[in-house]
């Protein structure tokens, strides 16, 4: 059976190619601003040059890179580039304490190491990832394990670093990904 030239087409991911333009966009703004980055030449041949190649591989590859993003998950990104800033101040404030810690003379009896259970709202696997690392990539605290459920085991190196947890970071998680807890 012959397929009418109105029919919507299917990609390589599954995707129906009326709801392509949005990946092909994103696609093409991420290489034409890769190209400007990496080439740092404003003159109107390259920026030319680089515009029609970023087109070019946003055209053949769009369903490879971003496979059916929508709106919503735009926003989840715009949230979680808002989230790294804090993120980071907290990995930089944790370093500051666990500095205090080794270099204190009474170390020995401030290093008191816990291991916590808590338990999350939190839904989606993406979510309970994003929760699990950034405990481990702040310092004094490693993830033991986490539950599809949003079950957590952490240690944490010391009393106050156990009692800070889930707290802001659980909340902040929950609010990148659009969940409650």
């Amino acid at each position: 059976m012959k397929e009418s030239r109105y029919e919507k087409k299917e990609s390589r991911t599954g995707t129906t190619s009326g709801s392509a333009f949005f990946p092909f966009f994103i696609t093409f703004v991420f290489m034409f601003a890769t190209w400007i980055i990496l080439s740092g030449k404003f003159d109107p041949l390259l920026l030319g040059l680089g515009l029609f190649s970023s087109a070019v591989v946003a055209w053949f590859f769009h369903d490879l890179l971003f496979a059916g993003v929508t709106l919503k998950q735009t926003g989840v990104f715009i949230r979680f580039c808002r989230y790294m800033p804090w993120l980071v101040m907290e990995i930089i404030k944790a370093n500051f304490h666990i500095l205090y810690l080794v270099f204190h003379p009474r170390m020995l009896q401030l290093i008191d190491p816990h291991i916590i259970q808590f338990q999350t709202g939190l839904k989606s696997d993406i979510a309970i990832t994003t929760l699990a690392n950034a405990i481990t990539l702040t310092p004094g605290t490693v993830t033991i394990t986490a539950t599809s459920e949003g079950g957590f085991r952490v240690h944490a190196i010391d009393r106050p670093s156990a009692q800070s947890l889930p707290g802001a970071m659980l909340d902040r998680v929950a609010h990148v990904y659009g969940e409650k807890i």
